[in-house]
């Protein structure tokens, strides 16, 4: 007959290494309390003493791992050029992808639990952005005669758009489905930063000249 396994010393941070675990073998939706508390041989009422639900443990998880991924952003080799210091958060961002790609799908390919009701869960999600916007912000501080955008989230959302498809693509079989070769992918991170340079830049004359006839 197996022995049971031991009971873990600290059952809160033990069932959020089980979460991850059930969620990586069988998916987001095979996770629930019962489940972990089978997997970790205690009774199947222990994990409400931390966990008052299954979306309270995912919406843990999923802070978790939006707090690594703002903390792997705000690590990246800062450099004193904008754009260079740009390049440097996407190499970050890849990298987290490619290093944690549990994690990542978790905080951008899962249904969520409900924000308001676990307002703790988006807090370094919205931190990442606000990294990304603060990075956009310093190209058009770093500008002569600055032309910026009404809203300087949209050029910062449009760089985490094309971050998070690199990402993505990187994750699924599109690459083993077009026979594209893997020095395809590798090269596209500086490729695609790069194009996206030519446009940021090349929006600035064209933002001045809407401006003048404005005026």
């Amino acid at each position: 007959m197996p022995r049971k396994p031991e009971p873990p010393r600290d059952l809160r941070e033990a069932c959020i290494a089980e979460a991850l675990a059930v969620i990586e073998r069988d998916g987001v939706e095979a996770l629930s309390l019962r489940e972990v508390a089978r997997r970790l041989g205690v009774s199947h009422q222990a994990p409400y003493k931390h966990y008052p639900s299954r979306d309270h443990l995912l919406a843990e998880v999923v802070r978790r791992a939006f707090a690594a991924f703002a903390a792997h952003l705000d690590a990246r080799p800062r450099a004193k050029d904008p754009f260079e210091d740009l390049h440097a958060m996407g190499r970050a961002y890849l990298d987290y992808a490619l290093r944690h790609p549990l994690q990542y799908r978790l905080m951008f390919g899962t249904p969520l639990p409900d924000a308001e009701a676990h307002p703790d869960m988006m807090l370094d999600g919205r931190h990442a952005f606000g990294l990304l916007k603060s990075a956009i912000a310093a190209l058009d501080e770093a500008r002569p005669e600055p032309a910026r955008p009404a809203d300087p989230r949209q050029d910062a959302l449009l760089v985490w758009s094309m971050l998070h498809g690199l990402a993505s693509i990187g994750q699924c079989s599109a690459l083993q489905t077009l026979r594209l070769p893997r020095a395809v992918m590798t090269a596209m991170h500086a490729h695609a930063m790069a194009r996206m340079e030519e446009g940021l830049r090349a929006a600035l004359p064209a933002a001045r000249a809407t401006r003048g006839r404005r005026t």
